[in-house]
């Protein structure tokens, strides 16, 4: 049986997001995951009921 390695939320969102902007821009993985976590930083900022 293989342990599967446990993944948060943020982790999850945050390679989904970095997944989006190296598919979309000219972007290596560092600067897109550098780029992605500026964006889920401002989107978590943004009260929930305006989300």
């Amino acid at each position: 049986m293989t342990a599967k390695a446990y993944t948060s939320a943020y982790e999850r969102r945050l390679q989904m997001v970095q997944d989006v902007l190296s598919g979309r821009a000219e972007l290596g993985d560092k600067a897109a995951r550098e780029v992605a976590v500026q964006v889920l930083r401002a989107l978590d900022h943004i009260p929930e009921r305006v989300r």
